[in-house]
């Protein structure tokens, strides 16, 4: 972030109300240095197209001059229209002047101040995928871990924490997936996007009055020119389909366990509900049942066994149909505690081995990128 940013916080300045503090160029980060010169940059392209629009004027003069030569104008027609042509002609030549001056401030703030910002980000960057590296690394090792995981004593059913918690892992993997696919497509969209912006900028600005405007000479290879080729080929040959493969293919695990655990909760909730339904006809059963034998003698309550039969059969009809249920829901508990389990000791080793690869990878690029960018760093040019 203190590479990137346009909060100057972030580099740890003092928040201070000087307004000088802000234009010093040691405190520009890498978003202001790309902001200022895209104000430069909109500043050419106006002076180019004023330039344009004045050399047509230019050159209608020059015609517009010659036909008067050819018809045998008067003098004094003629010399109105040679002082308009050189007016335009000096006015032209002040504004390649100055065309000239924004080429070369834009130049400067490329090798002065974006390049010094792409080599901190090559640094930063350097350390990010090293610290990544070792974090995957041991995180490796730690999964590694769930191949002799004894869960013989752990809860067999899923609880309402253990639910929510893989339902957020399973959001936060699909979003890690995301993510990473955004930050490759992004990192290779930027360094290409510089490679094209730099193709154009080393192009020189073509006019017709080459003799009269001095234009400043542009280095064939300018430090970022090597740099952004680099860079832009180290990315395209970044192993990173197997990592996005792996995290796509781990979220597809949390999706299947989810899924498991979605169906568990489910026939849990079946079984309340039948619980709570038995509790209530038996509750019912039983106020009937005590109100219907205080009006009965005992030789009536002979004769109606099979009134009283039939109303406890509902009863029953739950009571097995509870268990029945129950039964289900112990045996759904067992299984998905066993396929999370599987899925897990496959799936997680299988993601943090290919994350650790990438990060080693990322890692090497940086670190032969960085050692690239060292010797200008010490004003020596790039081999």
């Amino acid at each position: 972030m203190r590479v990137i940013t346009w909060n100057r916080s972030f580099k740890g300045l003092p928040e201070a109300d000087d307004k000088d503090d802000f234009d010093s160029e040691e405190n520009e980060t890498h978003a202001t240095v790309l902001d200022k010169m895209l104000a430069w940059e909109k500043k050419l392209y106006d002076e180019v197209k004023a330039g344009e629009l004045m050399k047509f004027d230019y050159q209608k003069k020059i015609a517009s001059l010659n036909r008067l030569k050819k018809r045998g104008a008067s003098t004094d027609h003629l010399e109105r229209t040679k002082a308009t042509v050189s007016h335009l002609h000096t006015r032209y030549i002040v504004d390649m002047q100055s065309m000239d001056s924004t080429v070369s401030e834009i130049n400067r703030l490329r090798d002065e101040q974006l390049y010094p910002k792409l080599v901190q980000l090559v640094h930063g960057m350097e350390i990010m995928w090293e610290n990544m590296k070792n974090q995957h690394d041991k995180q490796s090792q730690i999964v590694q871990a769930l191949r002799s995981l004894d869960i013989s004593h752990s809860p067999k059913q899923t609880s309402d924490h253990h639910y929510n918690n893989t339902r957020q892992l399973h959001v936060h993997v699909q979003m890690w997936h995301s993510q990473f696919e955004k930050l490759m497509a992004h990192q290779k969209e930027y360094i290409k996007s510089l490679n094209n912006w730099l193709k154009l900028n080393l192009i020189p600005i073509d006019n017709n009055l080459r003799e009269k405007v001095s234009s400043p000479q542009r280095p064939q290879t300018p430090p970022i020119q090597i740099l952004l080729r680099t860079w832009n080929e180290f990315l395209e040959k970044l192993p990173e389909e197997g990592a996005r493969t792996a995290i796509h293919n781990f979220a597809a695990v949390m999706d299947t366990i989810f899924q498991y655990q979605t169906d568990e909760m489910k026939m849990k909730e079946r079984c309340e509900e039948t619980r709570r339904e038995l509790t209530r006809k038996a509750r019912k059963f039983e106020d009937w049942y005590n109100k219907y034998i205080q009006k009965r003698t005992d030789d009536e309550m002979e004769n109606d066994k099979e009134v009283i039969a039939e109303q406890q059969i509902t009863v029953e009809l739950l009571k097995k149909r509870l268990e029945e249920e129950e039964e289900g829901y112990q045996r759904q508990c067992i299984q998905v505690r066993d396929k999370s389990l599987m899925n897990l000791k496959t799936g997680l080793p299988e993601v943090f081995r290919a994350m650790s690869e990438f990060s080693r990878a990322c890692s090497h690029m940086y670190k032969s990128l960085s050692s690239r960018t060292k010797p200008q760093s010490s004003n020596a040019s790039l081999s």
